[in-house]
């Protein structure tokens, strides 16, 4: 994936609670990236941890006999160090449960690193069987860092890990950790770009963001035969609705027409288009549903066809969604 981020934040220094259990094999590099604020400051417990001289022992001997653990010398100073890190922290995530990462700041604990005879930073030692096996100093490219870890961690199993890996993402941006399942939409990208699931997560939060274009950009580069997929299609529909909104104007006028006109459907109707651009999904269909209600005829079974789309553009899964269907049945065939 590329490095630029239109935001200024980073994908590889988020840490959330989220952690990935999926291993990946290698691929070519997604076109997208994005980022949506400040990172978390702490990485994931149980995938990746900082350790001290005393903690070394079990973090890293003892958990290597279950598996292979990576051991990140660095040091505040070290300006490559702080290039490494971030991409290596994306990269463990990405193989979630395969291997784990431990960082050891070298100016609080020198003795560990100067009994495995490393004199520059950053250097990276993969443990197994609380034996150190392989390692490499520098910061090299991101995808010789997924190479390193796939060959010291092994392969897994591709479509259950990006199963698990799309559960995670959906959990980050559930509880609000929209870095995080970033992140791991990137992540999945990286390494399986015809992913439509990560495809249309990650567009997603590139338009919450502000940025269409890069939206447009990414949904472009979906497999063809996987164009018109639900997931894919959802997104669309939801650009396509915020920018008929955008051209309404304010809602404010449409709410002063309908309070002195209940019956004027076409300001209910527009007042709708703007609430769902606002995120105000339960009162857009309301509005839609009353003027159902009222006039299910008006202006061709309009109001029922956007509703419609609402429901496309939401996910069939979505409450607001299940929520105006049984209205909309019960409008429909009480």
């Amino acid at each position: 994936m590329s490095d630029n981020k239109p935001f200024g934040g980073s994908f590889g220094s988020s840490g959330g609670q989220y952690a990935t259990t999926v291993q990946y094999g290698a691929a070519p590099p997604a076109p997208a990236k994005v980022s949506l604020g400040d990172a978390p400051a702490a990485p994931p417990a149980d995938v990746i941890k900082d350790t001290t001289t005393a903690a070394f022992a079990a973090d890293v001997i003892q958990e290597s006999r279950r598996q292979p653990v990576l051991v990140d010398f660095w040091a505040p100073w070290c300006g490559p160090c702080k290039q490494l890190t971030p991409q290596l922290e994306k990269a463990v995530r990405a193989a979630g449960g395969k291997v784990k990462l431990v960082k050891m700041n070298i100016d609080d604990h020198p003795s560990i690193a100067g009994q495995l005879g490393i004199q520059s930073i950053p250097a990276v030692i993969a443990f197994k069987d609380g034996q150190p096996v392989d390692g490499f100093m520098g910061a090299i490219p991101e995808s010789q860092i997924n190479e390193f870890i796939t060959k010291v961690g092994g392969k897994g199993n591709g479509a259950a890990a990006v199963a698990e890996a799309l559960a995670a993402a959906a959990e980050a941006r559930d509880a609000g950790d929209m870095q995080t399942a970033a992140d791991i939409f990137d992540a999945i990208l990286a390494q399986a770009p015809e992913t439509i699931e990560a495809i249309a997560g990650l567009g997603d939060l590139l338009f919450e963001a502000g940025d269409t274009q890069g939206a447009e950009a990414l949904l472009a580069t979906a497999p063809e035969a996987k164009k018109d997929a639900p997931v894919l299609a959802a997104l669309r529909a939801k650009m396509a609705l915020a920018a008929q909104a955008a051209e309404l104007g304010n809602p404010a006028e449409f709410e002063r027409r309908l309070a002195e006109n209940p019956k004027d459907h076409q300001a209910r109707f527009d007042l709708a288009m703007i609430q769902n651009a606002r995120g105000e999904r339960t009162a857009a269909a309301d509005n839609l549903l009353a003027i159902i209600k009222a006039d299910r005829g008006w202006n061709e079974d309009g109001a029922r066809a956007q509703l419609l789309q609402f429901f496309e553009a939401w996910g069939m899964t979505d409450e607001a969604t299940l929520a105006a269907r049984r209205k909309l049945s019960a409008l429909l065939f009480s």
